[in-house]
């Protein structure tokens, strides 16, 4: 066990962000990143830096090892898995609660050790976000009712005007209330989070199939797109 480390000043000394901070590669590393809003992939750190791929790819594990950076898959709702688009952490974690759910859920997935991880996830936030809708104000609105559970989870989230007149709505998501746990399996804590606004949308009786969660789909902000309601059905023996 690791005794912490004691500075000049009586503060506890980081160890761990302390060692990847003692890498000059890694300190420039950071500074792109953290200038970079929307995130970098490991290919383009590379090609800005001159470093070998497997070499960047090392250095970025090891700022989003110490809680520096944290990392998802930019896949804008489309099949497949794109490259980690990596980007600087948020200041503030997510409450204790929390980080202690989400710490035991990975927990149970990595013991399980099969199936589609993002997917297990989703089901576990789906129940999460149907409890949560259930405890919040009740308003008529279900995309207030999503805007009020993640805030409450530490997402500071805020409702961003639609292209084109979309009906639907999006929610920019500035805050990372996974600091702690990013490293360890952001595909499932993605899928957490998704879970939890499909199961607030369900306790309202709102179509879920179509939510997407996007990280980094926006400069300094994951996004979420919902999508418009259902049309009221029309009245029996009403004319068209």
């Amino acid at each position: 066990m690791e005794t912490p480390r004691i500075g000049p000043s009586g503060e506890t000394i980081d160890t761990p962000r302390h060692r990847a901070l003692g890498s000059a590669s890694r300190v420039a590393i950071l500074r792109l990143v953290r200038a970079a809003e929307g995130g970098v992939t490991a290919a383009e750190v590379a090609a800005r830096t001159g470093q070998h791929l497997s070499t960047t790819r090392t250095h970025l594990d090891r700022l989003t090892e110490a809680g520096l950076l944290v990392k998802a898959r930019a896949s804008g709702g489309l099949p497949g898995r794109p490259a980690w688009r990596y980007r600087a952490a948020a200041a503030d974690p997510a409450p204790a609660t929390y980080r202690a759910l989400a710490a035991a859920l990975l927990r149970h997935l990595s013991r399980l050790g099969r199936g589609d991880v993002k997917a297990t996830a989703a089901q576990a936030g789906q129940e999460w976000g149907r409890q949560l809708a259930a405890a919040a104000p009740r308003s008529e609105d279900p995309v207030d009712t999503v805007l009020t559970v993640l805030d409450g989870l530490g997402f500071s989230p805020q409702r961003q005007p639609t292209e084109n007149g979309d009906a639907g709505a999006e929610l920019h998501l500035r805050t990372c209330p996974f600091l702690e746990l990013v490293g360890q399996n952001p595909d499932a804590m993605c899928g957490l989070h998704l879970g939890v606004v499909r199961g607030v949308l369900q306790h309202d009786g709102v179509p879920d199939a179509s939510v997407v969660l996007e990280p980094f789909g926006a400069p300094a902000a994951c996004v979420v797109r919902l999508p418009a309601p259902a049309p009221a059905p029309r009245a029996t023996g009403q004319q068209p």
